[in-house]
């Protein structure tokens, strides 16, 4: 049961590190459309 369960936290805690970086890469791809559509 233990073992069943740290599996599981790690898993959560793997795909909240995936979220956030997609989260960023959002927001990096949205601040580089800003900046080209300023330089047109």
């Amino acid at each position: 049961m233990r073992m069943m369960l740290l599996g599981l936290l790690a898993s959560l805690g793997l795909t909240a590190c995936e979220t956030i970086q997609g989260a960023g890469r959002d927001v990096q791809d949205a601040g580089q459309a800003i900046e080209t559509a300023v330089e047109s």
